[in-house]
């Protein structure tokens, strides 16, 4: 028999979820104006040094150096669509700390979309990309 136990809910602090989802904002209009300016210096200025990253494709990067190569090659490439970023949740399971999800859909529809998992930490009055999950949207199954 399953034993039934309370679960805490972690997003109680009002002032803590404030500033999350302001940091949260920030990091979307950060990645859309890198985007669309096709500037990955602009798109990684948040990510932290020993920034942890998981790319919708299975690969695991570890650290600023290795991920902004990866994004200035892919940025002059042009791989990604036009698109819009949308900020989807925020949690704030402790003041300094800022879990979201954010979108990025393209704008023909047509074209590579994905869900991220972006966790932030403050440091010094500076929200910093700590780690994110990529995540493609397709259609599911039938």
């Amino acid at each position: 028999m399953a034993r039934i136990q309370m679960r805490p809910v972690l997003d109680d602090d009002p002032a803590a979820h404030a500033a999350a989802e302001a940091a949260m904002a920030r990091l979307a209009t950060e990645l859309q104006e890198g985007l669309d300016a096709g500037d990955a210096d602009v798109y990684d200025q948040s990510f932290a040094a020993d920034v942890l990253w998981g790319s919708p494709y299975g690969a695991s990067l570890a650290g600023f150096d290795e991920l902004i190569a990866v994004h200035r090659r892919l940025m002059g490439a042009r791989v990604a669509p036009r698109s819009e970023f949308q900020v989807v949740a925020v949690r704030a399971p402790a003041p300094g700390i800022a879990i979201g999800q954010i979108r990025r859909r393209a704008h023909d529809g047509t074209g590579f979309s994905e869900m991220a998992l972006y966790t932030l930490i403050e440091r010094d009055g500076r929200w910093w990309l700590a780690a994110a999950q990529n995540t493609p949207i397709a259609e599911a199954p039938a």
